[in-house]
């Protein structure tokens, strides 16, 4: 049987055409690679000597669009999940806002609960594997009843959510209050949005809640977040650590700007994450800037690449 096959001629490379590797246009040269580290430097030195490609240089790019959006005063906008406040990062959110560099800050219905707990007694984030085994998670009734009575009076108010719940942390005097970015929100007077999804989240299970007064807060909160998109042309929008809802939010809210002829093509849109997501990245990287602007992933952990696209900020302020 071997020897009816048939035998395979090999091709030749003999008339192989070939050209100069000087003239050959390379993607990568010695103009963009990195420059080693000298004790003592300053961060400015270490951003100026990250390699000039890829996630560096779109590190530096957005840091670069934030600065000149502040500069032409346009609004830098922060969608976040609640993973960043769980990692420690609300001081720094905090700081931004105090600076004037955010105009706005979104989150999701468990972002107050984190929040909310941290100012009220410095922990959060329960062991979920062993309190759901025991029947016991998310039943702490101290984070319940009060968040729950902050939004059932929201609507005396006419204030949204986020604003209602800051403004509670505010009056109750809670004793970490200055680590709450809901607080924040009201004593800067910096728009707070919080986006609920009902059954999400753990004060939802708790008997203080009440259903009708959390989805008309947060539908109020949609408005003024949408208010805000309205005003985004030139501007720029974070989305840190949501992989659904605040990407969800985010596009209905410039599909509807749009719809009542807001001007909103030339911005920029940023995912943070430390994973590639589908919908982050269609819903705020690609499909609001395919009109105009650009959008930009950047990828890895949140207690690292925030702090270090703040710090670029604010270098670039001082400079």
């Amino acid at each position: 049987m071997k020897e009816d096959r048939p035998k395979m001629k090999p091709i030749s490379l003999e008339n192989v055409r070939t050209g100069r590797l000087s003239e050959r246009k390379s993607k990568v040269s010695l103009a963009i690679t990195g420059q080693a580290w000298d004790p003592g430097q300053s961060l400015r030195e270490f951003l100026q000597r990250l390699p000039s490609v890829l996630g560096a240089a779109d590190l530096r790019e957005v840091a670069r669009r934030i600065y000149e959006a502040l500069q032409k005063k346009r609004p830098v906008l922060l969608g976040m999940g609640a993973h960043p406040i769980k990692v420690g990062l609300s001081s720094i959110i905090i700081d931004l806002m105090e600076r004037g560099v955010l105009s706005g800050v979104a989150m999701n219905g468990a972002g107050i609960i984190h929040d909310a707990e941290m100012a009220l007694v410095g922990g959060t984030s329960e062991d979920v594997a062993t309190a759901l085994a025991s029947g016991s998670f998310g039943m702490s009734h101290e984070t319940a009843d009060f968040l729950n009575s902050a939004i059932a009076q929201e609507s005396e108010a006419d204030m949204g959510l986020g604003a209602a719940v800051g403004e509670a942390l505010m009056q109750a005097s809670v004793p970490h209050v200055e680590q709450s970015i809901l607080a924040a929100g009201v004593r800067l007077s910096i728009p707070v949005t919080v986006h609920v999804a009902l059954g999400t989240d753990v004060i939802h299970i708790h008997p203080s809640v009440d259903p009708a007064a959390t989805g008309s807060a947060t539908h109020l909160d949609f408005r003024i977040f949408a208010g805000l998109v309205a005003s985004l042309e030139g501007g720029v929008y974070v989305n840190l650590g949501s992989a659904v809802l605040l990407p969800e939010i985010f596009l209905k809210a410039v599909a509807l700007a749009r719809n009542l002829g807001h001007q909103l093509k030339n911005f920029t849109t940023v995912n943070m994450d430390f994973n590639r997501h589908y919908r982050p990245l269609v819903n705020v990287v690609e499909r609001p800037t395919q009109a105009g602007g650009r959008g930009f992933e950047l990828v890895g952990h949140h207690e690292i690449m925030f702090p270090l696209l703040a710090a670029a900020v604010i270098e670039s302020i001082e400079a």
